[in-house]
């Protein structure tokens, strides 16, 4: 195990060095005496930085110097802004392609097959409902019904939410192109979807998004219309259960994999292990074919660049500029600034600014070409990146991701967080002390990957990512933790 030094410095073009453990001043760290105590996480100057100039980490500008910054100095909100302003006009100059790594390519899933040639990771009959007046509803059926046929299936799990009335336009579209495409997810061999029966999400025109060959596993009740709603709806779960009981788990290859990738309360640590990490795990993935999708739009500020220029083609790259544009629209027709995204964990965590946070974020991706981009409530459908359009909040972010086709969601953390979604969530700590202290929340410490090389964690999360794609729980499955939250665009009525 390699000793850690003080501070490391991630290019060598960088103007900061991040602290890997608390420093008092004085102390040496990356070449330079600290002139201040600084934290775990959080960056000191490595040479003296002008007023006005542009501060460098990763290699990139994340942020103007408020004040001179002299060498060995705290760098941090107190001396350094965001540049980002507005809209930016973007060119299309593609990257060359990378080289992805052969590690993925024979190796081999144990998941269950679906009749349109999907792979599920889950066998789970889920109970979706068009509106929130039957949430309750739903997740009392779901509670009986797992008790009742424990053991034919993985799963019967409820998504209570409360939108699907009192919306309008955009926003009711928004909710019925979400609970659509969830209904539609390989791990649901089975759907109940529960109505009410006088709501804005009408069950006939929410079914009449669903193409109809993919609506033979799912059963729809209305609870106004139904005698026993709670007998009528166990019924159709239970015939749902005797359905899905005979489909056991084959060998499948990483291409039928779709991984999902997400952060949620980074800190300083979390563009240094944790997302490279899940980025060296997008490139096997996506090295042997598979898909994997990238979202949270206002985390990729400041860094879109990184993404975009990997378009395989103008009409993607045109797509993605769009899609970014139209996201900063959002921010600016509110009277938002596009900078307000650190959250005040971020900020505790180290990180400065939001094109810092960008820059650590964006490393989900790895290097995998980017072969498609969707709107949110859309499903993925091509080998490569796909870009998904949908907000940074955890639970917004991660039910699109479920939503698009995810059927393991990596889910990076430097402060840690118990959410989990429908689709098995993975957990990957940013640092070991967290590891440490949330072992009920964490799957993977990807504070490894500064003791013992990323090369070497990798090759762990890989198997532990085929482990759980094969059936093993996450924390957050053993934990109850599968919630859904639909992303509000509009007027509530």
């Amino acid at each position: 195990m390699a000793d850690l030094p003080l501070a490391l410095q991630v290019h060598a073009d960088d103007d900061v060095a991040v602290l890997l453990s608390d420093a008092p001043a004085g102390a040496m760290a990356a070449g330079v005496a600290l002139l201040e105590p600084v934290a775990t996480g959080h960056k000191v100057a490595l040479r003296a930085i002008a007023a006005g100039a542009p501060v460098r980490k990763y290699g990139f500008p994340f942020g103007i110097a408020t004040k001179a910054i002299p060498a060995g100095a705290h760098v941090h909100v107190h001396n350094v802004k965001s540049a980002l302003q507005g809209r930016d006009a973007y060119s299309y100059t593609p990257d060359p392609a990378a080289d992805l790594p052969t590690d993925g390519v024979g190796r081999t899933f144990m998941g269950y097959p679906r009749n349109d040639g999907r792979v599920a990771t889950r066998k789970e009959i889920w109970v979706i409902p068009t509106v929130g007046c039957v949430g309750n509803l739903a997740e009392r059926i779901a509670a009986w019904a797992t008790a009742a046929l424990t053991g034919e299936v993985d799963a019967v799990r409820a998504f209570k939410h409360p939108f699907g009335c009192s919306q309008l336009g955009d926003d009711l579209a928004h909710t019925r192109a979400v609970l659509a495409s969830l209904a539609q997810h390989p791990n649901a061999f089975g759907v109940l979807l529960l109505g009410l029966g006088c709501e804005s999400n009408q069950m006939a025109a929410l079914l009449g998004t669903i193409p109809p060959e993919r609506r033979g596993h799912i059963r729809t009740l209305g609870a106004q219309a139904a005698g026993d709603e709670m007998a009528e709806g166990l019924a159709l779960v239970a015939d749902m259960v005797a359905a899905a009981a005979p489909v056991q788990r084959e060998p499948a290859p990483l291409s039928a994999l779709t991984l999902g990738v997400k952060c949620g309360g980074s800190d300083g640590f979390s563009g240094l292990t944790a997302n490279p990490l899940v980025g060296r795990m997008a490139d096997v993935v996506g090295g042997a074919s598979g898909t994997v999708i990238l979202t949270e739009i206002p985390e990729l500020f400041g860094a879109e660049h990184i993404v975009m220029q990997r378009a395989v083609d103008d009409a993607t790259f045109t797509a993605a500029a769009t899609l970014i544009q139209d996201f900063k629209a959002q921010f600016t027709a509110a009277g938002e600034g596009l900078s307000d995204n650190p959250s005040p964990g971020n900020i505790a965590g180290g990180i400065t600014t939001l094109e810092e946070k960008s820059l650590g974020a964006v490393q989900k991706g790895g290097h995998v070409p980017l072969t498609d981009v969707i709107r949110y409530g859309r499903m993925a459908g091509r080998a490569g990146l796909t870009l998904l359009e949908a907000p940074g909040n955890d639970a917004v972010s991660s039910t699109a991701l479920t939503a698009a086709g995810a059927t393991v969601i990596l889910f990076t953390t430097g402060r840690g967080t118990p959410l989990g979604f429908p689709a098995p969530t993975v957990k990957i700590a940013s640092n070991s002390a967290l590891a440490n202290a949330k072992p009920g929340w964490i799957d993977f410490d990807a504070g490894t990957v500064l003791t013992g090389g990323m090369d070497a964690a990798g090759a762990a999360l890989l198997n532990h990512i085929i482990a759980i794609a094969s059936g093993e729980t996450t924390a957050a499955e053993r934990n109850g933790e599968h919630d859904i939250a639909i992303w509000k665009t509009g007027v509530t009525l």
